[in-house]
């Protein structure tokens, strides 16, 4: 398995370098395509600024998009060594707090008293949340015989609250008249680390079943009893070798390990399915929660559009809008335009992820050069 993993990567960087460019190290800042010819590689348009090793970590969401990034970019870039590591959101803006790296990824946006801590870190700055990456949370599940299951909010709060314990329950044969639902318990996996996903999961059950979730949106697990994982790799690892096993994790995971993954009773006129495109027509409706730079977006958990997928969630670079370190400043900012840039984005989608609308990708690189 971890073989397959790498050579999908493999292919997918592979994939995201025919999609920049030809990322020839000759090609590094240049912006010059004339002469090229009908079918011909282009040069690509990362600009190579600063070398060294550049230290980042936080959203295991993100980890598939990274993976690919950093192969893309490193082709271009040889003088520049970007370490990522998915350890979780909250890890991730943990250890940037600390000063232990240039950027973190989250995929909740910084709190008010991050922020304010921050300042200690981004001397003469803050620290600002820049949406990078989109994309659906699927619901995956492994009942053996069920191939087309449709669940709906109050249903899932009470599956992961331990209220609902067996996958015959008449709330699930009610939304799934034509399944032959078997008698077998249900293993509920939640995140055993701080994450931004499970924070993003509970804020849709908060939003649209608050009468059956009564715990408080976290990245901590707050629901009753369940089994935990780490990260997202490991609770939809859970999933696939888990009879009567359901979690939740980025749509990237349930591509990769080939896992069912439910349909969503919305309230729209059909159930709705976790895709990319059905993931970006519910997060065209976000709104810019942040101040200024803070480009930090608020979501629609709770929309009832036809074809919109309500679980999505938003994964941020976290950087000192001022402050930051003078060895890793110009890395960080070259690193940051390629993959907010069209040909960055552009790899997304056959990853399962859901390219930022072309509105808010403009705000981020313009946010970008501004870094200081």
């Amino acid at each position: 398995m971890k073989l397959q993993r790498k050579n999908r990567v493999r292919a997918l960087a592979v994939g995201a370098l025919a999609v920049s460019g030809a990322l020839a190290l000759t090609a590094c800042g240049s912006d010059d395509t004339s002469g090229a010819g009908a079918g011909a590689a282009k040069p690509s348009n990362i600009k190579c600024e600063g070398k060294g090793k550049l230290l980042a970590s936080g959203s295991s969401a993100q980890k598939n998009a990274m993976d690919v990034w950093v192969q893309a970019y490193s082709g271009a870039c040889k003088g520049t060594e970007i370490n990522y590591q998915p350890t979780g959101s909250g890890a991730g803006v943990t250890t940037f707090l600390q000063g232990q790296t240039a950027f973190a990824g989250s995929d909740s946006p910084l709190k008010p008293d991050e922020i304010t801590k921050s300042k200690q870190v981004c001397k003469g700055g803050q620290a600002i949340d820049l949406p990078m990456v989109g994309g659906p949370v699927a619901i995956g599940y492994n009942v053996p015989g069920v191939d087309n299951l449709v669940l709906d909010a109050p249903t899932l709060a009470k599956i992961f609250d331990s209220k609902i314990t067996k996958w015959n329950d008449p709330a699930i044969k009610k939304l799934n008249p034509g399944a032959k639902l078997p008698a077998l318990k249900i293993q509920a996996f939640h995140r055993s680390d701080d994450s931004g996903t499970t924070d993003n999961f509970t804020k849709y059950l908060k939003g649209a079943a608050p009468g059956d979730w009564k715990h408080e949106p976290a990245k901590k697990w707050e629901g009753t009893g369940g089994q935990a994982a780490s990260g997202s790799a490991g609770v939809s690892s859970q999933v696939k070798q888990t009879s009567g096993a359901i979690s939740y994790f980025e749509l990237s995971y349930a591509t990769a390990g080939k896992i069912p993954t439910v349909k969503l009773n919305t309230g729209a006129k059909a159930p709705v399915d976790a895709t990319v495109d059905n993931a970006s027509k519910a997060i065209s409706e976000a709104t810019q929660a942040g101040k200024g730079n803070d480009l930090a977006l608020k979501l629609n958990y709770t929309t009832k559009a036809e074809g919109a997928y309500p679980i999505t969630l938003v994964t941020n670079e976290i950087a000192c809008d001022k402050g930051n370190k003078p060895e890793t400043l110009a890395a960080t900012k070259s690193f940051l335009t390629y993959i907010a840039s069209k040909d960055g984005q552009s790899a997304l989608k056959q990853l399962g992820y859901a390219p930022l609308p072309p509105e808010i990708a403009d705000k981020v690189r313009k946010t970008v050069t501004t870094l200081s």
